[in-house]
Parts: structure tokens; sequence; C-alpha cells
């Protein structure tokens, strides 16, 4: 039986998720798990997710996904070559055969192309005579893999290009995972949300507003969400100055992205603006993109470098999961997998620290006050024991502290 991977962040899981799932299992078979990597308590734009990481990933679950297990931290706040290369060893450690995402061309032959340029040994020295040009990064890049004979267009639109790191990761680590890829329409950006194919951010900014999700979100994921804390950038933005403003020059000097004295300009920026907004509009331009530099403050604020960023991780933290993720989840461990559930202590007490660490710090972005320390240790997987052998049946839901 084929096993699907998914490399998501479901902030928040909505219809278009759903669809995804569907289609799936429709490509594959109605009887096919599908394992999610989800990004935890952040996101790879430099954010906090607006809803924690158990409650995306019980939603998850509930709406028909085998297996939730965490995008290890340093992969879930790098650039997307490293969001995509973290994503793609976990799905392999857990024997996914199949790696499922969207893109706005629908073509994995194209995309597998594309990827292919941008691995060429020729790219790199194609690319930096773009940026001496001025471009900025994005544009630079398109016009160098077009040079090379690449489609550049596939290096325009979100989640291509999302999907050619994908690509590229499946090369570059040998994976034994095929690429399939399903069309994905609309706008990934847009404000205001869409019946069937609702874009996350408009979702956000419907949160933001008080308004409900009812016709965007399945009803299952509706009930996760119902009663749970709402985190923002903006709620913890005091606390953020004051990090930054106490840095000395070595603590930038070590964040990841700050080469070509970026760490320089945003350390100036910290000491000088008065709010996040104001900072990035100060650092940011067109060759160092918003989420560039809001990934470096985000690993300001949890105290991350560019060594621990290019680390791998020492284990998979799993979140969630039904009785075919149970059977996954045995089947990786027998292999050699390295897999933690949630909650549990790991023997690498370094990454649990930098875990810890984490989890408190997003309890100060929590709407209203701010949440106490402690919930990484809290934390309980998730298991969903569903009523009947169909996939999407509704389940009967309880709390399950070992899948062994």
């Amino acid at each position: 039986m084929a096993q699907a991977g998914v490399i998501c962040e479901y902030n928040p899981f909505h219809d278009g998720h759903l669809r995804q799932l569907q289609w799936i299992r429709a490509q594959l078979g109605a009887d096919t798990p599908i394992v999610c990597v989800m990004s935890g308590d952040y996101v790879q734009r430099g954010e906090p997710a607006v809803f924690s990481k158990a409650v995306r990933a019980r939603a998850a679950v509930l709406c028909g996904a085998s297996l939730v297990a965490e995008l290890p931290l340093p992969a879930a706040l790098s650039s997307a070559e490293g969001f995509a290369r973290g994503g793609v060893a976990a799905l392999d450690a857990l024997g996914c055969d199949t790696l499922c995402f969207g893109s706005e061309c629908g073509d994995a032959a194209a995309l597998q192309a594309a990827a292919q340029v941008l691995l060429r040994p020729d790219f790199g020295p194609a690319l930096r005579r773009e940026l001496a040009a001025g471009v900025s990064f994005a544009a630079a890049r398109e016009l160098a893999a077009a040079s090379l004979g690449a489609d550049g267009a596939l290096l325009r639109r979100p989640n291509d290009i999302l999907a050619v790191e994908y690509c590229k990761a499946l090369q570059t680590l040998g994976s034994p995972m095929a690429p399939v890829t399903l069309r994905r329409d609309g706008d990934y950006h847009a404000a205001a949300p869409s019946a069937g194919q609702p874009s996350a951010t408009a979702l956000r900014g419907l949160l933001a507003s008080g308004a409900p999700l009812t016709g965007y979100v399945p009803l299952a994921a509706e009930a996760a969400y119902a009663g749970a804390r709402r985190h923002w950038l903006r709620c913890g933005e005091r606390a953020v100055l004051a990090r930054l403003r106490t840095m000395d020059d070595g603590a930038f000097r070590a964040l990841p992205f700050g080469s070509e004295g970026l760490w320089h300009r945003l350390a100036a920026a910290c000491r000088r603006e008065t709010s996040v907004e104001a900072i990035v509009r100060a650092v940011k331009t067109k060759r160092y993109a918003y989420a560039r530099v809001m990934r470096m403050l985000q690993c300001a604020c949890l105290g991350l470098t560019a060594e621990d960023l290019a680390a791998p991780a020492p284990y998979l933290r799993i979140l969630a999961f039904d009785d075919a993720g149970r059977r996954i989840l045995r089947a990786a461990r027998a292999r050699g997998a390295a897999l933690v559930n949630a909650g549990e202590t790991p023997p690498d007490a370094a990454y649990w620290a930098m875990e810890r660490r984490a989890a408190d710090w997003y309890g100060l972005y929590a709407e209203g006050d701010p949440e106490p320390g402690g919930a990484a240790a809290a934390e309980r997987v998730f298991y969903c024991r569903r009523d009947s052998e169909k996939i999407l049946a509704k389940p009967d839901s309880v709390w399950y502290d070992s899948w062994a």
C-alpha cells in the first residue's frame, strides 16, 4: 500500500487542505495513510502559528490525516530550501514512498527539471552574475535558471517555488519518494477568503477580526479550534523588543541569514526602532525579503544560531495519529527511527532545552494574558480512534500517551 507524505504548516487547516487529502486518496487509493510533517509553534515566515501545534495536529487528524509529526524547529525557521530538506528527511524516516504537494503549475516533471538546473554547478555563478546587476534575489534566481534552460516562471509563484525546493531535496537526499503534485488554484496570499480554496492568510485575518471560520474550514477542524488560545506577534511585541535591545554584536553576528553584513544592519535597527514592523521596514530590501528578516528576529528571540539551524535534528516528535498512524510509527521504530511523543523527555538534553525554550517563548504571544511556562513538558500526543474503517468517518477521539 502506498504511504503518502505531506509537508505543511496548517496555519490553520482549512477546506483546501481537506481537498488535498481527499485528492491524494483519490489518486493513490481510499485507504492510503497520509503522514503530515507540520511546522510546530513557529512557521517559516518567522511568525508564531495562530494555534498551537497540538491544536493544529489534532485538527489535521480529525480531518483525515493518519499521523502528524513535528517538523524540527530549525527546519521550520529555515529558508525554503532548509524547510523542504527537513520535511523530506522526516518523511523518509517515517517510510513514505510518495511526496504530495500543491503547485500552481501542476506538473511534477517540469518541477523536477527546474530543480535539476538549480543543482547544477554552473547555477551559482549564473546567480551571482544576476545579483551583481542589482535585481532582487528572487528575480536573479529566476533569470539565472532561465539562462541555463529552465522554465524561469516556475520560480515566480509561491507554491511552485516551494515545490521546486521539495524536488531539490528529493534529489540531494537521494530520497526514494516519488513527487506527486496537485494543481493549486487561487491566490496563496489572498486577503479575502474564497469558498473551497481559502488562503490561510485570509483566515488568519478573519481570526484577528473576531469573525468565525464557518464555511472555510471542515467542521471537525472548527471544533478543534473552538476555545483554543490564539497567538499573534503583536501580543508578544514588548518581549521581542526587550530581547533584541539587550543583544550584543556577537549575538547578532551568530544569527542565521545574517551574511553580507545583514546582521549589522539588523542590530542597528533593533537598537533604534520602536516596533517590529519598523525594524523589518528598516532592514528589508529587494535583496533581503520580509521573511528572511522575520526569521532572524525569531531566531534571536529563541536563542538560535546559524549552527543550530545547520545541525540535524536528533529525533522526530510525534504530535497526533490514528490506528494507521500507529502502525506507521511501529514500523519506523523497527527500522531504527528516533521518535519521541509530544511532552516526552528525549535523551538529547540540549535539543530538548531548545524545544522547551521555544514553547515557553511561544506562550508570550498568546492573546490576552501570557501562557505559563512549562508547556513543552505538559504536551500529550493525540490519538484519534475512528468509529469505522472509513478514513474520514466521524472520530471518537481520546488522549493517548503511547503508541508503543
